[in-house]
């Protein structure tokens, strides 16, 4: 598992484990990972081109004793420096040791245009806003240049606890971190501006708290959630879910819902609405119902509002079964915050940013802008669970304290009609075979993302493709969990 923490949290963990180590040990073990990540990526060292963007902060000094380490290999570095006056004073002094020249931003952007490598260090986890007016020049140029770019710590101009970019950044081709991962380095729109991230380890795991700000699962934390029958289980022990989606207008979104539930690991899918006869034609396994959800016999889990349109008396019902609920679509319209709220079993909530600034008041710019703010808002206005769908799905527990989990998987194919309805079928199935909330939510996210990706290999799918494609990613994660001994 991936794990990210917040701002105050590192820098507290970095005070700690300071005040243990020799002075400026942990800056020289953040430049040496550095050095040696900056190097990988260059290939060859000797006589490549090194530029340095320096700011007044520590990811300024990290940048020079790196470009330090990389001028005694043979590069030309020269350190381009921002605040001249306020530059970290031991890693200029080692720069120019080792070598290397230093220049002020007049120089930056022709320095830049014959550069092999650019090193942004140009402003810490700790900056707010976009770039100030005097880098913007050198982020262009280095957008423009042949240069491959590596970020210290983080992109400059990105959020680091919210992931948010409120102007102008640096976009890197390889982020280096320190330590731990940080939320912005994991959510979009921040995220994009990070390229491939690389963790370096400064020896901080031990000062961190046990539960982060962030986490992300991988096989291993997925493959011991999902759930497998045992040779006792019989389909009612494996649970049932319910699906009261579809409409007249939307029959297709209660079938694709009803695809993804078949594949979720429930032992049975209960349908529920208008759309009968075209889930039965497509998936005669199904059991069928015209007599609404309290009718429809026994069920562990419910999924509503898929292609519902405006049917609010069935999400009602729904809600008011006493068995988990997951509410999609126009379910998430017709629900009401009152009636969630008033639910003793679990919920999920699955928007996507328009639903999400829909039932927060606010513009779908605003959400997508400041996703993890949205998730967490929803999930304490609501006291759900919520999963906000996008380019990085992220889920919440209820009442939005705690860690919020990002889904690593996924593709943008993905971003097509009734996937999301794939996506709820699955993990309402989820719910209904056991899992908690959250975990329905992450586990569904994770192994749907993956479909995509199966599904897709590069070209247009539609959303019946990825329903079967799950399998495979079922099999992918469990498979690949048990290849490194991490899950029986």
């Amino acid at each position: 598992m991936r794990t990210a923490y917040g701002v105050e949290t590192v820098r507290a963990a970095e005070r700690r484990l300071m005040a243990r180590l020799p002075e400026g040990t942990l800056m020289q073990r953040a430049a040496a990972g550095l050095a040696t990540a900056c190097a990988q990526l260059l290939g060859r060292v000797y006589g490549s081109r090194v530029v340095l963007l320096v700011g007044s902060g520590d990811n300024g000094g990290d940048a020079l004793y790196a470009g330090a380490r990389l001028a005694r290999r043979g590069a030309g570095v020269t350190a381009v420096l921002l605040s001249p006056g306020r530059a970290h004073p031991g890693g200029l002094a080692a720069l120019r040791r080792a070598g290397g020249a230093v220049a002020d931003t007049g120089a930056g952007e022709r320095l830049i245009e014959r550069a092999d490598l650019v090193v942004d260090g140009i402003v810490g986890i700790g900056g707010k806003g976009g770039l100030r007016a005097e880098a913007v020049p050198l982020a262009h140029a280095a957008a423009r240049s042949r240069a491959a770019v590596v970020a210290v710590d983080l992109p400059s101009g990105v959020d680091a606890d919210t992931g948010e970019v409120r102007g102008a950044a640096l976009r890197a081709n390889l982020t280096v971190t320190f330590g731990t991962h940080k939320p912005g380095l994991l959510i979009d729109p921040a995220r994009e501006y990070a390229g491939t991230v690389r963790l370096v380890d400064i020896g901080l795991r031990a000062e961190l708290p046990a539960e982060p700000e962030l986490e992300a699962l991988q096989h291993a934390e997925v493959a011991a959630l999902l759930p497998e029958p045992a040779a006792e289980s019989d389909k009612y022990r494996r649970g049932v879910v319910g699906i009261a989606a579809g409409s007249a207008r939307y029959p297709g979104a209660a079938v694709l819902a009803v695809a993804g539930a078949l594949r979720g690991g429930a032992g049975a899918v209960r349908y529920v609405g208008p759309a009968g006869d075209a889930v039965i034609t497509r998936f005669p396994e199904t059991l069928v119902s015209d007599r609404g959800p309290k009718r429809a016999g026994r069920v562990q889990a419910w999924v509503v509002g898929p292609g519902a349109g405006d049917d609010a008396g069935t999400v009602a019902e729904v809600l008011a079964a006493e068995v988990p609920v997951l509410v999609d679509a126009d379910g998430l319209r017709l629900a009401g915050a009152e009636a969630v709220r008033a639910r003793t079993a679990p919920t999920l909530m699955t928007p996507h940013a328009g639903e999400a600034a829909a039932l927060l008041g606010v513009s779908r710019e605003e959400v997508e802008g400041a996703r993890l703010a949205a998730v967490r808002e929803l999930a304490g206005r609501y006291g759900a669970a919520v999963l906000l769908k996008g380019s990085t799905t992220l889920v919440a527990p209820a009442g939005g304290g705690g860690a919020v989990r990002v889904n690593p998987t996924g593709t943008p194919w993905l971003a097509t009609a009734g996937s999301g309805d794939v996506l709820s079928g699955l993990a309402g199935s989820l719910l209904a075979a056991g899992l908690p909330a959250v975990d329905a939510g992450s586990a569904g996210a994770y192994l749907h993302g993956l479909a995509g990706r199966f599904a897709a290999q590069g070209a247009p799918v539609g959303a019946r493709d990825v329903a079967e494609a799950v399998p495979r990613a079922w099999r992918d994660v469990r498979a690949g969990a048990r290849d490194r001994g991490e899950a029986g």
